[in-house]
């Protein structure tokens, strides 16, 4: 785990440099990771999940700008490329799952950090970034025919986008696997997925490997 090699005090380092545009020195940090052999999932969970999460909070009690917290996003997605050369050494499980950000929600890069986690796990992932409208998407599950369809939310005001996708999901494939993430479920919203059948929220990339692995599993 990540835990055991960066301490408190590095993480905070981490997460300054992140935070001031220090691209170069959160490389380092990356790439030092990946030289010393740890996981494409611990460095997913522990480092750029958990300083994304952390810098989300900031934004969202106005102790950073909306500047910061893109120049942050935008870093840490140019990180995601170096451990792509790992990624996609997986042996393919013939599993597909389409992954998108609902219309109005330009964060997404939880979503596709989401999309990289199927990879890892041997899927082929169909990532259609930000602002996805419904109809596009509802085109592209009938062209690729998933196992799985994931939705990626960050704002909490973008739920009727939410609430859209996964209608017409539901009355185009009923039997379509549908999960729903991202942070602005700390806000609330979970619980309206219960009224659809066959929707889970997965809040974790914990929980999300899990579900891929009983999906897999049952193959």
């Amino acid at each position: 785990m990540i835990d055991s090699v960066l301490s408190d005090g590095q993480y905070r380092d981490y997460l300054d440099d992140l935070l001031s545009g220090n691209r170069q020195a959160c490389t380092r940090v990356v790439q030092r990771l990946l030289d010393e052999k740890i996981s494409v999932r611990s460095i997913y969970l522990n480092l750029f999940q958990r300083s994304l999460y952390d810098v989300g909070s900031l934004w969202e009690r106005n102790q950073v700008s909306v500047a910061v917290e893109h120049l942050a996003t935008a870093i840490t997605e140019n990180l995601l490329t170096l451990v792509y050369p790992v990624l996609f050494r997986s042996e393919r499980v013939n599993k597909k799952a389409v992954i998108a950000c609902v219309a109005s929600e330009y964060h997404q890069i939880g979503g596709k950090m989401v999309a990289d986690v199927f990879e890892l796990n041997g899927w082929d992932s169909y990532f259609l970034g930000a602002n996805t409208p419904a109809p596009d998407l509802i085109d592209m599950i009938s062209r690729t025919e998933p196992d799985i369809v994931g939705l990626s939310l960050a704002v909490y005001s973008h739920l009727p986008g939410l609430n859209e996708a996964i209608t017409r999901i539901r009355s185009q494939f009923p039997d379509v696997k549908v999960i729903a993430g991202g942070q602005a479920f700390s806000w609330g919203g979970a619980e309206m997925l219960q009224s659809y059948s066959g929707v889970s929220y997965v809040p974790t990339v914990e929980q999300l490997e899990l579900l891929i692995s009983a999906g897999t599993d049952g193959a």
